[in-house]
């Protein structure tokens, strides 16, 4: 073990959050050792045409992960966290958008209700994990008490205490469950963001996305690092470490998040063969039933060709 390993080993020992790192079950196998940085001859500069590009192509691998984690029966959750504004909501679209929904599902809990409040705090949670076969995206997780908890006072000095106590060993106890676990954090500027907000401000069709609470984290922009900054402290074990995705760039962010999600776990291509389509059954006396006995939407929009043919 090098100085520098033994010094943090130190550290984390003394926060009380992986001092049990050692002698620990590994996690299951995976690229987890993969170099966090790039050289920079293999480095891809992206346009918009090269991201479409790149996107295409490895959204076919995710393909081909989602059928390895179906046949193996592989239990992946992938966590996504960071700023408000931050991409994470693109990233898991773009993952999503070409996989299957029941095997690839997406977990964005809302407030807890007053039952829920009551229950041990991983609760709701433990309820969404996955199956034998199945990848699980959190949009939020079990982190927000570590972050706008925290920075709001949605919860007491004694439960943050708890959870920061807790978090670690919950998330070895899945790991040592055979659940395979990607921690993300997508990190923005502070001009990045406030872009992002204007911009959800101008367009109807995203100012959904605003919620009083996102307008309050730009009030509380030092307290939120200061909460990211103590929850990494505490929860970034060898077993789910946390992986940082530079987001001011939405396309890069995409891309480089999907490669590195695919690079975590070793996958085989298990595309089907191509298939042959059978032949359509015969009538044999069906009669269709009058098309006038039927409900049918009103065609408010119709191809371009037919609009051509009824002017002539």
């Amino acid at each position: 073990m090098s100085k520098k390993d033994k010094k943090a080993k130190k550290k984390h020992s003394a926060n009380g959050s992986k001092d049990q790192d050692k002698g620990e079950v590994q996690p299951v196998a995976t690229q987890q050792d993969a170099a966090s940085s790039i050289p920079a001859e293999q480095q891809l500069p992206i346009d918009k045409k090269t991201y479409k590009k790149e996107l295409a192509r490895l959204q076919v691998e995710l393909v081909k992960l989602q059928e390895w984690i179906r046949a193996q029966k592989l239990k992946v959750v992938v966590v996504f966290e960071g700023r408000d504004a931050a991409g994470k909501g693109g990233v898991i679209k773009r993952i999503t958008e070409s996989l299957n929904p029941r095997v690839c599902r997406v977990v964005a809990l809302g407030t807890p209700t007053e039952r829920e409040k009551t229950q041990w705090y991983f609760q709701r949670y433990v309820a969404e994990l996955p199956s034998g076969g199945e990848m699980v995206l959190f949009d939020r997780s079990w982190y927000n008490r570590a972050g706008v908890e925290r920075v709001m006072g949605f919860c007491t000095d004694e439960e943050y205490s708890e959870f920061l106590r807790s978090v670690p060993e919950f998330e070895r106890m899945l790991v040592r469950s055979d659940t395979i676990l990607i921690k993300y954090w997508f990190s923005v500027s502070d001009k990045e963001q406030e872009l992002r907000f204007q911009a959800r401000i101008k367009e109807p069709t995203k100012r959904w996305k605003l919620s009083p609470m996102d307008l309050n984290s730009r009030a509380h922009w030092v307290e939120y690092s200061k909460a990211k900054d103590e929850m990494f402290a505490h929860t970034d074990i060898k077993q789910a470490p946390w992986y940082v995705v530079n987001a001011d760039n939405k396309k890069c962010a995409r891309l480089n998040c999907i490669h590195h999600l695919l690079s975590m776990i070793l996958y085989e291509d298990l595309t089907p063969e191509p298939i042959v389509l059978p032949a359509r059954q015969p009538e044999e006396g069906y009669v269709r039933p009058p098309i006038t006995d039927q409900t049918f939407v009103p065609e408010t929009y119709i191809p371009e060709d037919e609009t051509k043919d009824t002017t002539q």
